[in-house]
């Protein structure tokens, strides 16, 4: 068995290769890189895929998160409760907008932020809920959104790792005020560098952010606000388009490719992702608990399997936010799913001799550690 890394992106280009540079040569003989008619077209495209009324391409999803929370009215001095349990990106986009990240625990089964923790969080300067679907999973925005109505307080969706995702039959991306997405490479969705968009239903805010991606201005030298030359460019554009077409089917196939996980890893000392009745996930990644997490890894490197953990520090525990106070054991469910998480390969062109080799390596590693080996 051959090297099995955690993301494949050389075996989807070699699907992709004939549209994808046929693509990229359009626009390069175009010499229109900014905001041309590919980013229109992506737009559009995105938009009616997410079923939602307005999508504004951008840089990045951190990015996105950024212009999403200045448009729903974040400023200096604001709180924003959100999840500890998450890449940085989210918190950092509380922050450049000058407000404090406000850290609710997760739930210990979905990782997702726990509704039932955010209440307590709420101050007289709360401006925002920023729940996370984390690994491709939806968050329960019922209550989310019920918190969010009953004080007043926006609702910002981080849809970096859940696009095509659905709760309750819903996309993701038309639940909130706003639903942002990342087109990181190793994304469902992934440019070939940067990129990401917001998505909203609501027609202020949506243009808004339109205004504030790209300096402020709607004609080239009227600046109607002070905004961020953070727009997605042509290339990228083009590449997303391409893939686009081939999004729900890689969704479909990364399901299966879960499903082929969860029963092989059946009654095993492995505790597989929970995906309550009401999600219809997208698994960006496939993330299992597992105590004494390093000797797996270990295990699996030498039988040629690739691995990873998202996210080994929580937020509140990390250097960068020290200056909040939190301190460990404040956030326990986090601390511990942070202690115990493991990340397998997982992408659509995983084939099924490669899933049961991960998973016989993993029962056999289970079973080694048993024996003290």
């Amino acid at each position: 068995m051959s090297f099995i890394p955690l993301v494949d992106l050389k075996a989807q280009y070699v699907e992709l290769k004939g549209e994808i540079d046929q693509a990229l040569q359009h626009v390069i003989r175009s010499v229109n890189f900014i905001l041309g008619p590919e980013v229109l077209a992506f737009e559009r495209e995105f938009g009616a895929f997410c079923e939602a009324k307005h999508a504004i391409g951008v840089s990045s999803g951190s990015d996105a998160l950024h212009l999403a929370l200045r448009a729903c009215g974040v400023r200096v001095g604001d709180e924003v409760i959100t999840t500890p349990f998450t890449f940085v990106a989210t918190a950092e986009a509380i922050s450049l907008c000058g407000a404090r990240p406000v850290f609710a625990d997760i739930d210990s089964k979905t990782f997702n932020l726990d509704p039932k923790a955010i209440e307590a969080k709420i101050t007289p300067r709360t401006k925002a809920i920023l729940p996370v679907h984390l690994y491709g999973l939806p968050a329960d925005m019922g209550p989310i959104l019920e918190i969010g109505k009953r004080h007043s307080l926006r609702v910002i969706e981080d849809a970096a790792q859940a696009h095509g995702a659905r709760w309750r039959g819903q996309r993701i991306g038309t639940l909130s005020d706003a639903a942002c997405f990342s087109f990181y490479p190793g994304k469902n969705l992934g440019a070939y560098g940067d990129g990401g968009a917001v998505v909203s239903d609501d027609d202020e805010i949506a243009e808004r952010v339109q205004l504030l991606h790209n300096h402020g201005r709607r004609e080239k030298y009227e600046h109607l606000i002070e905004g961020f030359g953070n727009r997605l460019d042509e290339i990228q554009a083009a590449i997303l388009r391409v893939k686009l077409s081939r999004l729900e089917a890689w969704n479909s196939r990364r399901r299966d490719v879960a499903r082929q996980y969860m029963a092989g890893l059946a009654d095993s000392d492995f505790v597989v992702p929970f995906v309550p009745d009401w999600a219809e996930p997208v698994f960006h990644l496939f993330v299992v608990r597992v105590r004494d997490r390093e000797t797996i890894q270990h295990r699996l490197r030498d039988a040629g399997v690739a691995t990873g953990v998202h996210y080994p520090i929580p937020l509140h525990l990390q250097p960068a936010y020290s200056h909040l106070g939190y301190r460990r054991g404040e956030l326990p469910q986090a601390e511990a799913a942070a202690r115990e998480v493991l990340s397998l390969p997982i992408y659509p062109e995983l084939q099924v001799s490669q899933i049961d080799h991960i998973v016989t390596t993993l029962r056999q590693a289970v079973s080694a550690r048993k024996l003290g080996r």
